[in-house]
């Protein structure tokens, strides 16, 4: 229970819900825990059930016939993913993995949406959600279609590092380099030359099962342009 209400108390979605709903929404909850690797569910099953991260993470992809795998989000703590599927009564779309291990509070369709029926306030915050999915797939289009590899790298970092630790001047984002191929259509061979390239500038730095951020600025600055001004490549030292 005290999973369930947490998770669901700093949502920002269910934070604002009265005493008497939070706690009826944490009656409905359970919590079920996943090592790293299981999935969670696939495409194509049944979108009976609405999903918050309590702790950990978890990747959204897809494949195709040839073996070809995509991934499409990394849901984090405090984050909730199976909405889609859970709101139209449709299969699902992607397949859901556990990223690490996690712990996972469950929402049953057949509770959750006679309760967001009886709260309109929250039926809203689900549209915001929607409406924000729906951009994040248009810029992870518009990037795949008109970015080169730096500038579509560039941004697949920053975006995985602000939803983490937004305020943060250093981010550790903990991703393997061919997961970040399979974010931005890329080969891992051709993510790690230019990861080199970058930590060689001190914007980032190469850790064991993960990257660190140290100079935002200087991505962001590659993702907006697609190419890295040698302005930025000036280090403290020299």
């Amino acid at each position: 229970m005290a999973t369930r209400l947490t998770v669901l108390c700093e949502h920002p979605f269910f934070r604002e819900l009265d005493g008497a709903a939070l706690d009826q929404l944490c009656r409905y909850a359970t919590t079920r825990k996943f090592k790293r690797g299981t999935t969670i569910f696939a495409k194509g099953d049944p979108g009976d059930r609405l999903f918050a991260v309590a702790s950990g993470s978890v990747k959204m992809s897809t494949s195709s016939f040839e073996g070809r795998n995509a991934i499409l989000n990394i849901i984090g703590k405090g984050e909730i993913f199976g909405e889609i599927a859970l709101l139209d009564g449709r299969p699902r779309t992607t397949d859901a993995i556990a990223h690490t291990n996690c712990e996972l509070a469950i929402l049953e369709r057949r509770d959750f949406l006679p309760f967001i029926r009886s709260q309109p306030l929250l039926a809203m915050k689900f549209v915001e959600l929607l409406c924000m999915r729906l951009r994040r797939t248009s810029e992870q289009i518009e990037h795949i279609i008109l970015q080169d590899l730096s500038g579509r790298l560039a941004g697949a970092l920053l975006g995985l590092a602000d939803r983490r630790q937004p305020d943060a001047v250093s981010r550790s984002i903990a991703i393997t380099q061919q997961e970040l191929g399979e974010m931005v259509g890329m080969t891992r061979e051709s993510i790690n030359k230019q990861l080199r390239e970058w930590a060689e500038r001190k914007w980032v730095r190469l850790e064991h099962g993960g990257i660190l951020l140290l100079d935002a600025k200087a991505l962001a600055n590659v993702a907006e342009t697609g190419r890295a001004d040698d302005s930025w490549n000036v280090h403290p030292n020299t």
